[in-house]
């Protein structure tokens, strides 16, 4: 693949860019760093691809020494350094990252334009619609019902914030760990088309979720760490729509479609593709059943928004599978680290 990885990467986040610039400026509005006020996206992304590869570095570099006892500790260190970190893999790591970080932060600026741009909310079509799917239940009121609002509550909202933490860290294993491979570049371009089409579909279909538009309905839950997100979400959104300039904050409530879910389902696609060991792909495909289950129970949002979701993620994963030439073809035996690394040591023999 050469240097051309991430070129449909880049060309997603190149076209968010410019609609970003394109919207604000039209509607006189800031592009700000949507993690601006905690720690920046500039600098937390470097980090955690930075942990990375020091952990990669780290793990090679021991079994290297242990592999040859006659070898000094920084001759070693040197020697998987150069093997390892060749100039085309810094180019994949750092193209990933930059097409990765540049589409995210358009995502966000733009998901933040959505009530100037469209104010027309269809949050009562969706709830109904939730209804008829349900045949005349709603569905939160169904899952109150059925699990309870104690124990469910927490583990669901526990669901809900590791999510949070376990995209960035998909991304390090994609830009660090496949040794630029064609479904690392898959991954982190699915992403980026989840980032482009969840936005596109925020503007055609504006909605603000059932936690906000009926409150009263989840009023029963324990407070959590999921409410104070939930209120700080809310907060931030009064602030910016009362002067967006005034604020450092950025208005990220939008539910339709379920970019939760989206990106969920697309990480565990390409663990099939890649036939990960069972225990892994099962552990995936429950993780994004309660994704979906704790989106509905706590109100994020309607049911309607998790099957928007399943359908993003998947043609996210077909877009990028275009424009990064993947076959969509399931790997003929499960992935082991013995045969990944048999693969390297030819690639790095070679």
């Amino acid at each position: 693949m050469g240097r051309g990885h991430f070129r449909g990467a880049m060309g997603v986040a190149v076209a968010m860019a410019v609609v970003t610039w394109v919207v604000a400026a039209a509607h006189h509005l800031p592009v700000r760093d949507p993690d601006g006020v905690s720690v920046p996206t500039w600098v937390r992304l470097p980090l955690i691809v930075l942990a990375a590869v020091l952990l990669d570095l780290v793990a090679r570099w021991t079994a290297y020494v242990r592999a040859t006892p006659g070898s000094g500790a920084w001759q070693a260190f040197r020697t998987v350094l150069r093997e390892r970190w060749t100039r085309e893999q810094v180019w994949f790591t750092a193209s990933g990252l930059v097409a990765w970080y540049v589409s995210y932060v358009a995502f966000r600026n733009l998901k933040g334009y959505l009530p100037f741009v469209n104010d027309r909310l269809w949050d009562t079509e969706l709830a109904r619609l939730d209804r008829l799917l349900w045949l005349g239940h709603d569905p939160a009121g169904v899952l109150h019902e059925v699990l309870g609002t104690g124990w469910a509550a927490w583990l669901l909202s526990g669901v809900y914030v590791l999510w949070i933490g376990l995209v960035p860290a998909a991304l390090a294993i994609a830009l660090v760990w496949t040794r630029r491979s064609i479904t690392g570049a898959l991954y982190v371009t699915a992403v980026t088309y989840n980032w482009l089409l969840g936005v596109a579909v925020y503007y055609l279909v504006p909605s603000l979720g059932p936690v906000y538009s009926r409150p009263e309905e989840f009023a029963g839950l324990p407070r959590t760490f999921n409410t104070s997100v939930q209120e700080l979400l809310l907060r931030d959104r009064i602030a910016v729509l009362a002067d967006a300039w005034d604020t450092r904050a950025v208005q990220t409530v939008a539910a339709f479609a379920s970019l939760h879910v989206a990106i969920t389902i697309t990480t565990c696609l390409v663990a099939e593709l890649l036939r990960l060991p069972r225990w892994v792909r099962l552990s995936g495909w429950v993780f994004a059943g309660l994704t979906c289950l704790s989106t509905v129970y706590l109100g994020w949002h309607f049911f309607v928004d998790v099957l928007g979701g399943v359908v993003v993620g998947t043609l996210a994963l077909v877009l990028a599978a275009w424009t990064t030439g993947h076959p969509l073809r399931r790997r003929d035996r499960t992935w082991s680290l013995r045969e990944a690394r048999a693969r390297e040591d030819e690639q790095v023999a070679g």
